[in-house]
């Protein structure tokens, strides 16, 4: 893989996956250093004239309006850097500070926080290295992550802890099986590097490239409860999403068929009932309305991926500093609250579906899905943990968006609370994955007793995906191993490949 060369052009969410996952090399190019050097001159000039400067010859927070000797300014910036890093809890996995390493760099890379240059290299050197920094998850209310990326910083000055190489070792350490020296702090690195929702936007990214697999993931097994239950696909016709273009109804419908595509539920005449439940005659509103959240949710992001949210900031064509407001971030709190509301509706219909293949009176199917008849318990008691899934994403579609602190003598008082919101989210794609799983293994159950003569081509996928860790189930036994060992089948690239040929256009 190419290295990502950091130029100044804007980053996707598939980059940041490539960096922090993949392990992709990145580089700083020459124009970014030229932009950087540039900014930094315009620091340095401000500091020559003595003009008040926010966080470069002030003060922070409450101690704004406080101005600060000219031969203290590095030091106070190391200060800056060491005085935040206050984070507490379970460190963030690796993945999710390297994210967090690639957006500082690209947005230090803007010229807009006026930091010596090197700052950005130490970044880039770290992510090259293999090098992460120990950051602990709690500490950021999403108005610049300050107290996380405090951690980040100590590593780059040779202090506080890192993993290399699977062991967490000092800071220092770490830099010295590397090959790498502390990077020097002058005046205003500090704020630069501690004043960024890095760590925030770059476990947002991995969240939302997670959530778009499982969307499409999410779609396959309802197509197989389709085809267990012989369901009617008259909804998912595209002159019924025209009649009235709910968001991502045609979208979903679409993809839906797709998977059906080659079965024979798609012929005239193989749909059991004239009219099904809404939980599968409503798969493509509901989670269409999923898929629209999750838009909304990369509308948000995407700014922060190549953007810069740094207070004060240069306007490098101007040769000013200006204090601001953009390291506040409540599009992120509020698509990301949104996007759990919709996990949760999408959860919902997935818990009813499975309800409606284990009621026989519904699907004509044996009672619980059961070979053995009404002397076992089959598959029933599998929905209380489909219900116990549901209830966690509901519980974690509470909004976080709406709630406010003060800080910092009242000078801080609004915060955006993105960082909870995205790791509600987080948690809830997990137990979403799980129930992905649940009603694919419940659903593949079903097919082979609705017996149809052929399945799509996405459900045949699914079903052979099924019965690769979870066999049939002949006899009462515990299938919580199966819709765990399915939901691991859903994290592989395999998976993603064959469902995208199969969506692609054609």
């Amino acid at each position: 893989m190419d290295s990502l060369r950091l130029d100044g052009a804007p980053i996707d969410i598939g980059a940041v996956v490539s960096v922090a996952r993949q392990r992709r090399q990145v580089a700083l190019a020459p124009a970014a250093d030229a932009r950087m050097a540039a900014a930094r001159q315009v620091v340095l000039q401000h500091l020559e004239d003595g003009r008040p400067v926010y966080g470069l010859t002030t003060g922070l927070g409450p101690r704004a309006t406080s101005m600060l000797p000219a031969d203290i300014l590095s030091e106070f910036s190391r200060v800056t850097v060491r005085g935040r890093a206050h984070g507490v809890g379970a460190r963030l996995p690796a993945e999710a500070v390297r994210a967090a390493m690639l957006i500082r760099a690209q947005g230090l890379a803007q010229g807009s926080a006026g930091a010596d240059p090197a700052i950005a290299g130490q970044l880039v050197a770290l992510l090259n290295a293999g090098i992460h920094p120990v950051v602990p998850s709690i500490g950021s209310i999403g108005a610049a992550d300050l107290v996380l990326m405090g951690h980040i910083g100590l590593v780059m000055m040779g202090e506080g802890e890192a993993e290399l190489d699977g062991t967490v070792i000092s800071g220092a350490a770490a830099l010295e099986r590397a090959g790498l020296k502390p990077v020097a702090i002058g005046p205003k690195d500090g704020i630069a590097i501690v004043s960024s929702n890095a760590i925030t936007v770059g476990r947002a990214a991995l969240a939302l490239h997670d959530a778009r697999r499982l969307f499409d993931q999410a779609i396959l097994a309802a197509a197989l409860s389709m085809e267990g239950f012989r369901g009617n696909l008259s909804p998912f016709d595209p002159r019924i999403a025209a009649l009235r273009p709910s968001p991502g109804q045609a979208s979903v419908s679409a993809r839906l068929l797709r998977f059906l595509d080659g079965g024979s539920l798609t012929e005239p005449g193989a749909a059991r009932r004239v009219q099904d439940p809404l939980s599968l005659r409503c798969i493509g509103q509901v989670l269409g309305s999923l898929e629209s959240a999750l838009d909304f949710a990369e509308s948000a992001v995407e700014p922060e991926l190549s953007g810069s949210g740094d207070n004060p900031s240069v306007i490098l064509a101007d040769g000013v500093i200006l204090s601001n407001g953009n390291f506040h971030v409540p599009a992120i709190a509020l698509a990301f609250d949104t996007a759990a509301i919709g996990l949760a509706q999408s959860a919902n219909l997935a818990v009813q579906r499975t309800a409606k293949l284990l009621t026989d009176r519904l699907s004509d199917l044996p009672p619980t899905l059961s070979p053995r008849g009404t002397t076992r318990a089959g598959m029933a008691p599998l929905l209380k943990t489909g219900e116990a899934l549901a209830i966690e994403i509901s519980h974690l579609a509470n909004p976080v968006s709406t709630l406010s602190r003060s800080s910092a003598d009242g000078v801080e008082d609004d915060t955006s609370n993105a960082p909870q919101a995205v790791a509600k989210l987080e948690t809830a794609l997990d137990r979403f994955r799980l129930l992905v799983a649940l009603e694919l293994v419940v659903a593949a159950q079903a097919v082979e007793f609705a017996n149809p003569e052929r399945l799509g081509r996405g459900t045949t996928i699914a079903q052979a995906l099924v019965r690769a860790v979870a066999p049939r189930m002949d006899e009462d036994r515990g299938l919580g191993g199966d819709v765990d060992a399915v939901a691991a089948m859903l994290m592989a690239p395999d998976i993603d490949l064959r469902l995208a040929e199969i969506l692609a256009p054609r």
